[in-house]
């Protein structure tokens, strides 16, 4: 199984995460989202990254799953240092090459904003590799059920949500399957970040083929059973909020009152 892309992979787990009403989870993210973006201050934003590290540890993600996750933001790590570190000034001069400067205010303002998209990335994971599509559709639809009133398809628009993070990695294992067919027979895809993307250019048009291909079959297969845009649809297992999911939610709150007062 190919793990370089893990956002939208769903483990299969017991751990207290995976047991939570997939409602109270978006609410704690939410909850996280806005103090993430609230933060000023390194002590506040350690501490949340820290309370992340623990929920990390808690579900038992593996560690590849990490790495995999986070690998698609390094070219944006790698653009934000450099953005912040040559172009944002003050403070004591740390490097001088040539006419351009790094600075201690650039530093610090670029180590800022990675931790920040460090957090955004782990805070995806940690909801997507604990929740299944289908109970994040139905939380998503929950919270976008009074739109409904004003003709808002809220459950179309929940379950094409969720197919498309279902689709991420499952379009990544197509592409990696495509590029091991094409260096077996002889291909090269080796060289600088332009020479390769000029390699992978003809790999797109199979790929897309793919996944058209595989749109249509899971079209037909939701017409199959029964799916109907616009129809009432009932659940075979209604869920419910427990005395557990409002604690989780409420030591949430307490420990992100703690980060605000830490870090604003």
């Amino acid at each position: 199984m190919n793990h370089s892309v893990t956002l939208g992979r769903y483990l299969p787990g017991s751990s207290f995460l995976h047991r939570l009403s997939p409602r109270i989870k978006l609410l704690v993210l939410l909850l996280f989202l806005v103090i993430l973006f609230m933060l000023q201050t390194f002590a506040g934003l350690g501490l949340l990254l820290i309370l992340l590290l623990v929920a990390v540890a808690t579900v038992r993600i593996p560690f590849r799953y990490l790495v995999g996750g986070l690998r698609p933001i390094v070219y944006i790590v790698i653009f934000t240092a450099v953005l912040y570190f040559f172009f944002t000034k003050g403070g004591v001069v740390l490097l001088r090459l040539g006419t351009l400067t790094i600075e201690q205010e650039g530093v610090s303002a670029g180590l800022f904003m990675i931790a920040r998209l460090v957090g955004l990335v782990l805070m995806s994971l940690l909801l997507t590799l604990t929740t299944s599509p289908l109970d994040l559709a139905q939380g998503m639809e929950y919270f976008m059920r009074p739109l409904g009133r004003l003709g808002f398809p809220a459950g179309e628009i929940a379950v094409i949500m969720s197919i498309a993070l279902r689709f991420i990695p499952t379009i990544a294992e197509e592409s990696q399957r495509l590029l091991r067919a094409q260096q077996a027979r002889g291909a090269d895809f080796e060289g600088g970040f332009f020479s390769r993307a000029r390699k992978f250019a003809p790999l797109m048009v199979p790929l897309f083929i793919g996944a058209f291909r595989r749109a249509d079959e899971l079209a037909l297969a939701m017409e199959a059973r029964g799916y109907r845009v616009g129809a009432a649809r009932t659940r075979m297992h209604e869920e419910k909020i427990r005395a557990a999911d409002w604690a989780v939610l409420l030591l949430a709150g307490a420990a992100l009152a703690a980060v605000v007062l830490t870090g604003l």
